[in-house]
Parts: C-alpha cells; sequence; structure tokens
C-alpha cells in the first residue's frame, strides 16, 4: 500500500473530473459543515466547472492528485498568476484536501510535491487559507509557512 501524489496534465477535464468529483462534494460539504456551525450559511454543492476547465487549459489551474494504492484521496488545486504590485509569479491554493480516514501525515507529502512543482516553475510565493480544518494550520507553520493574514467573513 503505498502512497504518491500526480500532476493531472489535464486537471479538470470532465473525465478527470468524474474520477474526483465525489471527493470535492466530501471536501466541499465537510468546509460548509464547519463553516455554517460558525454562523457562515453556504449554498449547496454546485462548481462552475466551466471556468476550472478554462483555467486547466489555460495552464493557471494545475491539480495535484494524491492517490492510495492509485485510488485518489485527496488533491490540491493551485492557482498561478502575476502579483498585481510586483509581478512576481505567485500562487494561491483553490482546494488542498485528504479523506478523514488518510489524515496521518500524508498532507505533508501532497504539499512537499506541490512545493517543488511551483518553485520549479519560478514561483514566489504560495498562499494557502485553511477553511475546512483549521488544525491544519499547524501542521503548515511546522514546515515553513508564515501566518501572514486573517481572513474574515460577512454574510449578506
Amino acid at each position: 500500500m503505498t502512497y504518491k501524489v500526480q500532476l493531472w496534465k489535464n486537471g479538470w477535464s470532465p473525465e478527470n473530473y468524474q474520477k474526483l468529483a465525489h471527493l470535492y462534494e466530501q471536501h466541499y460539504n465537510e468546509m460548509r459543515d464547519r463553516l455554517e456551525k460558525e454562523g457562515v450559511p453556504c449554498s449547496p454543492y454546485n462548481p462552475r466547472l466551466d471556468e476550472y476547465e478554462r483555467a486547466s487549459r489555460g495552464g493557471w489551474l494545475l491539480t495535484f492528485v494524491l492517490l492510495f494504492d492509485e485510488t485518489p484521496i485527496g488533491y490540491c488545486n493551485v492557482y498561478i498568476t502575476s502579483d498585481m504590485h510586483n509581478q512576481d509569479l505567485i500562487a494561491q491554493e483553490d482546494t488542498v484536501y485528504v479523506v478523514p480516514e488518510h489524515r496521518n501525515g500524508v498532507g505533508r507529502k501532497l504539499i512537499k510535491v506541490v512545493h517543488e512543482d511551483l518553485k520549479s516553475r519560478g514561483v514566489k510565493r504560495l498562499n494557502i487559507t485553511t477553511a475546512t480544518d483549521l488544525r491544519v494550520s499547524k501542521l503548515l507553520s511546522r514546515i515553513g509557512y508564515k501566518h501572514t493574514a486573517h481572513a474574515m467573513t460577512i454574510t449578506f
């Protein structure tokens, strides 16, 4: 039984999305449940698949998939763009997720592969927001992330 991480070249192709759809929905529902406990209502899962696919085809959305014996158990979607203030190449995480039954440190392997890939592309900075499980911030701190902002939400 082995874990491995792959960068899916056609990350958000309809075929690839079908392989991960259950994970995306599970992740969204887990995050939504946590936010609603905080008094932040969230709409049901209804992704803009056409936009994800367009971004993936354009090369500015990367999809890394965590596999356990060839079965997807996690993923990380990352947007790459140029910083509007200084033109550095930067990355923003869209989602990082590992199913609860595999949260045994393997997320660190996923993040390591993401870091290596982004560095090879010349990315200067990766921003990650923890929303599903706030304990992930501790893991990120241990591997070198700095606390640089607070996310605040108001609903209308």
